[in-house]
């Protein structure tokens, strides 16, 4: 329970936060590389270093993680592209190419749709969050559970300094 209200405390924060709508929109894209292949590859350990190192949303990186996390299973047999076997097969006797996990269509497949997907994944969060800021986030920020959740953080620093 308290993880759940963890994440959506960290996605309102992360859509009220002072942060550009470019730099949430930048960790919305960048995190959904993290949902779209497989979580143990080495790209994905380099994607979550940019995510970490640069100057975007770390929570836009985990909303986007979260976000495609869904899709990224239900178009694990699109991603699969048998025409393409020879091609892959000769990579991955480089010598560097195995370490990436890249003869697992999958894992390839999801990459190369992120890498299409990526830039219109950037421009759409970006319309979306300033839209919601714009129309509905004061809204949000009035409401009852908005104001429950924030509240929660004092619940949290409490947790966090209590005595045992």
């Amino acid at each position: 329970m308290f993880a759940l209200l963890k994440l959506i405390q960290s996605i309102i924060k992360t859509l009220h936060s002072d942060g550009t709508p470019g730099q949430v929109a930048a960790g919305i894209a960048l995190g959904a590389v993290l949902g779209l292949t497989p979580l143990m590859n080495v790209h994905n350990l380099v994607v979550f270093s940019f995510i970490v190192l640069l100057n975007v949303s770390f929570g836009g990186g985990m909303l986007g993680w979260a976000l495609f996390v869904p899709l990224g299973f239900l178009l694990d047999p699109v991603f699969m592209a048998p025409s393409l076997r020879g091609l892959w097969t000769a990579w991955y006797n480089t010598p560097l190419v195995p370490y990436t996990n890249f003869n697992n269509t999958v894992v390839l497949g999801s990459v190369v749709a992120w890498l299409v997907l990526a830039i219109p994944i950037y421009f759409g969060a970006k319309v979306g969050v300033t839209r919601y800021r714009a129309t509905i986030g004061e809204r949000v920020r009035q409401s009852k559970l908005y104001k429950a959740i924030t509240a929660s953080q004092v619940y949290n620093w409490y947790k966090l300094f209590r005595p045992s």
